[in-house]
């Protein structure tokens, strides 16, 4: 049996669907139809990944995430049937990995799901070898530690704003393009637009600003992104 994942998802034939297909790839699934406990359920078995419906009864999939945020790196891939842009990148910003927009193929989701879930080995992988504390005058990035500390102040981060930041601040001074970030922190799996990639780099430029009261990432307009901390 491989990792658990928890499918959130109120249409039956959906929710249904969705574990049947998992379970053929020998993935321990277990589900529910309700917010409320999707994050009962997610404490209790802690799963790998949570497939989770934005459009749920009551407590709505948005709330479900930024709940789990508040407690959990687990990894949501959030089930939409909003096309509209916005409220696909309103899911990204509160904390969800990817997306996928209804109708979608079985097949996708399984994919989708596997590109998740070996980009934790990937990174996990990376942050271990890599092993140097990166010192800079704002900020002190702990790669084995998995954390970044401004003086006694701890900067939380989920795991992909982790690495968004790792991977620039190992460049610092250099311009790093979209195209660069996707391949080094999401790898060759990456499904998606590099609109992704102007989100989790705006959520992490929010936090350290928040933080430590500088802009440390600044935007080369046309190209990318550069990580600047400097007395």
């Amino acid at each position: 049996m491989k990792e658990t994942i928890l499918v959130v998802e109120d249409e039956a034939s959906i929710r249904n669907i969705t574990r049947v297909y998992l379970e053929q790839e020998q993935y321990r699934v277990i589900c529910t139809d309700n917010g409320q406990e999707a994050l009962t359920m997610a404490r209790r078995h802690k799963p790998d990944l949570i497939v989770l419906d934005l459009n749920l009864p009551g407590m709505d999939g948005m709330e479900v995430t930024a709940r789990l945020r508040q407690e959990s790196d687990v990894y949501i891939l959030i089930l939409t049937a909003r096309t509209e842009e916005a409220d696909r990148i309103a899911g990204l910003r509160i904390g969800a990995d990817d997306y996928l927009t209804k109708p979608f193929s079985p097949h996708e989701l399984v994919a989708r799901v596997q590109a998740i879930l070996r980009r934790n080995r990937t990174t996990s992988a990376h942050i271990s070898v890599a092993g140097n504390v990166l010192r800079f005058p704002h900020l002190e990035i702990d790669p084995d530690r998995h954390e970044v500390r401004t003086g006694d102040q701890v900067i939380d981060l989920t795991t992909t704003e982790f690495s968004v930041l790792q991977e620039l601040a190992r460049h610092a001074g250099r311009v790093l393009t979209r195209e660069q970030l996707i391949d080094r922190v999401w790898g060759q799996d990456f499904y998606g637009t590099d609109r992704v990639v102007d989100v989790y780099v705006g959520q992490v430029r929010r936090k350290l600003e928040q933080a430590t009261g500088e802009t440390l990432i600044q935007t080369v307009r046309g190209i990318g992104y550069k990580f600047v901390d400097e007395k």
